[in-house]
């Protein structure tokens, strides 16, 4: 009995360590979840981002572009008074609140914004804008305000509009001057009033001008789909910086094309910051109209020169008449800046600060001359001018 006994004590003892073996070294073997402090690691490390983590699913596209950027993208509805001679009495009296808003013949425009400053400065395009009585700015929550049209600048396209509200989603600004052609881009705005829409591309092309939509041009294109209404709306980066002011199509349906433009946040910034502290964009004026040099007139006239604009105008009492320019010269430099377009001329021109002293350079026949000159300040575009 004893010797059973003992045999009996010695199986359980070895069935116990094989048990405590087992269970430490190869818990799966008997059925329990792993406990090891480097197990638990690795799952938290490989738990997905918060942005995917809140609907469980992972977004590869540009859904975290857009929920960051469109926030700030706005509806913008502008109605005018029909104008006749019978409308100028409506409008005074509408105006001295003699009569209802509702009692007006009105005029209504659709377009997009985007608020750049926590103040409530929005950016826009002016022909959206334009000409109107009555603003009004739809924010994505709901909210909506009549604005106020801090200026603009009809030369770019470019208009500044404030609104008076709290917690405003504001968009990041990105950087034009980075963009590649190939970059993806995301078009955000309202087309067609149908409520807020992102369409997404590439950029096309870079430095787009000559296409007589604005005086200054030097558009981004792009094949995202911009409808009417998109027009002010944003364009941006895949990382939902605004890189650009939605503009205009090519089209010959009004519909999108493929073919898109956007003003460069670079320049619709500048635009915004002139405006804001002189309430205009002053630009350089010399007084000339020019034309291509053309190579068949620089053989009939013997010119040394191949490059440059040639001068079919001067504006009298204009800068360029009082430093001595004339009918028939050809400008190759403003300042150090080659110019060989007329649009190169008018960039070159438009950034000299008024006032300012600039030295001209010119070919008259087969003589080269440097004439000194003082800028003038360009004339608002009522009716074309000359630069």
């Amino acid at each position: 009995m004893r010797r059973l006994w003992l045999i009996f004590a010695q199986a359980t003892t070895v069935a116990l360590a094989v048990v405590f073996v087992l269970q430490t070294l190869k818990p799966g073997w008997l059925g329990e979840r792993p406990s090891h402090p480097q197990m638990v690691q690795t799952v938290l490390t490989s738990a997905p981002p918060p942005e995917q983590a809140a609907s469980g699913v992972a977004h590869p596209g540009y859904a975290l572009a857009a929920r960051r950027a469109a926030p700030a993208v706005v509806s913008i509805t502008t109605s005018k008074l029909a104008r006749s001679q019978a409308d100028e009495e409506t409008l005074r009296r509408l105006h001295r609140g003699i009569l209802p808003r509702d009692s007006r013949k009105l005029n209504q425009g659709l377009g997009s914004g985007v608020i750049v400053s926590p103040d409530g400065y929005l950016l826009t395009n002016n022909h959206v804008i334009e000409d109107a009585d009555d603003i009004e700015v739809r924010l994505t929550d709901g909210r909506q305000i009549r604005a106020t049209l801090i200026g603009s600048d009809p030369e770019t396209d470019v208009a500044v509009l404030k609104i008076k509200l709290d917690r405003l989603p504001v968009i990041r600004l990105g950087n034009a001057d980075a963009l590649q052609v190939g970059d993806a881009v995301l078009a955000i705005g309202n087309p067609f009033n149908v409520g807020q829409t992102v369409t997404s591309g590439i950029v096309s092309a870079l430095g787009r001008s000559q296409l007589g939509i604005n005086t200054f041009e030097n558009f981004i294109q792009t094949d995202a789909a911009i409808n009417p209404g998109n027009s002010g709306g944003a364009l941006v980066d895949t990382e939902g910086n605004l890189i650009g002011i939605n503009t205009a199509i090519l089209s010959r349906t009004g519909g999108s094309n493929g073919v898109g433009f956007a003003i460069p946040i670079t320049t619709a910034r500048q635009v915004m910051e002139a405006l804001l502290r002189d309430g205009q964009v002053e630009r350089g004026w010399i007084g000339v109209q020019t034309r291509e040099l053309t190579p068949e007139f620089a053989e009939a006239f013997k010119l040394p020169v191949s490059e440059g604009v040639l001068v079919s105008g001067v504006l009298a009492g204009a800068p360029a008449a009082k430093a001595g320019v004339k009918p028939g010269d050809v400008l190759t430099k403003i300042g150090s800046r080659a110019v060989m377009t007329p649009a190169d001329l008018l960039s070159a021109v438009a950034a000299l600060n008024p006032q300012s002293d600039a030295v001209v350079s010119i070919q008259r026949g087969a003589e080269q001359l440097q004439l000194h000159l003082t800028v003038g300040l360009r004339p608002h575009p009522t009716e074309p001018e000359p630069d």
